[in-house]
């Protein structure tokens, strides 16, 4: 018997809503990364995009867990010497884009080789984050 390798006629894509208030991030972005492989599924296959489409809603509104709002520090360099700067959690989630502090956990729960970078460059993107209304 040989191995099974899914063909993209075989997928089968859905739609998933997920409402973020008052959930753990970590605990989060591990579901929706694993949704977002297609690992959820019995005929995962990992070179092939089989993962859902998800619309994450209150994406603003998600929990941190002991003291991570003041300690967790995202980190970003701007490209000039001395350029590296940072803002905690707190600070993202009070900011202009608070859905970040979720896109980059799902993020960085994902391989990052071709197919991750060509999923995330889909017209729908990876994934929606909308901070709530």
């Amino acid at each position: 018997m040989s191995t099974y390798s899914a063909k993209p006629s075989d997928i089968d894509k859905k739609w998933i809503l997920i409402d973020a208030q008052g959930l753990v991030v970590g605990r989060l972005a591990s579901i929706i990364a694993s949704r977002l492989r297609g690992k959820h599924l019995p005929t995962f296959t990992p070179h092939m995009d089989m993962g859902d489409n998800i619309v994450v809603i209150n994406a603003d509104k998600v929990k941190l867990t002991g003291r991570k709002l003041d300690q967790h520090k995202f980190y970003w360099h701007t490209g000039f010497a001395g350029g590296i700067k940072d803002r905690t959690a707190r600070e993202l989630l009070e900011g202009r884009f608070p859905e970040r502090v979720l896109e980059n956990a799902v993020r960085r729960m994902l391989p990052g080789g071709p197919l991750t970078r060509a999923q995330a460059q889909k017209p729908q993107g990876l994934c929606r984050f909308r901070a709530s209304p």
